[in-house]
């Protein structure tokens, strides 16, 4: 098994134990509105010692040698993300640079949506930590590319296969999108009670 394929099943097996939650009823009620059977809260993986290292290493290991300069998302999702990506390409002799964007605009200072040591033109990659309608991804991208970021590519933990990515794909045709796992990939893994 290469070193890929060992991450991904680390990473499926602690994203089970921390991060997953299934239940027939009542079903969990999403961000989106919508009733699903299951449930993901990445942020105890994303803040997990090991969950944090198989997160950079994987996804620092989809964008090396591609030439990005910068890496970020909407916080809180992808704060974890960037900050192990950033690290892991600094110690890769890579470095890629971490940005955040705001929710909304800060009311004081230089009033920034975007927080980081990025610049405008740079290649960018977004982060999310899970992509369901991909509604908070594409704001993501959106203020990436207001900053004036050249986002090349968008990477999420978790695709819960419900039609975001395909919105992404057809909303910015020229930007990749890469998961590190999908709904079902952890459906597989999972037993029920």
């Amino acid at each position: 098994m290469d070193k890929m394929a060992e991450w991904k099943r680390a990473l499926i097996e602690l994203l089970l134990l921390k991060s997953y939650k299934y239940r027939d009823d009542p079903p969990f009620t999403l961000v989106s509105g919508r009733l699903s059977n299951y449930y993901f809260n990445c942020k105890p993986t994303m803040c997990n010692p090991l969950g944090k290292e198989l997160i950079g290493r994987m996804i620092f290991e989809l964008i090396r040698g591609q030439g990005i300069e910068a890496c970020g998302g909407l916080a809180l999702g992808s704060v974890p993300m960037s900050g192990a990506v950033s690290l892991i390409s600094q110690l890769e002799k890579e470095p890629i640079a971490e940005f955040i964007v705001r929710k909304e605009k800060k009311d004081h200072g230089d009033i920034a949506k975007i927080e980081g040591d990025v610049v405008p033109g740079q290649r960018a990659v977004v982060f999310d930590d899970v992509i369901t309608t991909g509604g908070s991804t594409i704001a993501a991208i959106e203020a990436a590319l207001n900053f004036g970021l050249i986002v090349v590519q968008v990477v999420v933990i978790i695709d819960r296969q419900e039609g975001g990515r395909e919105v992404i794909l057809d909303r910015y045709p020229g930007i990749g999108v890469e998961a590190l796992a999908t709904r079902d990939e952890v459906a597989t893994f999972h037993k029920k009670p």
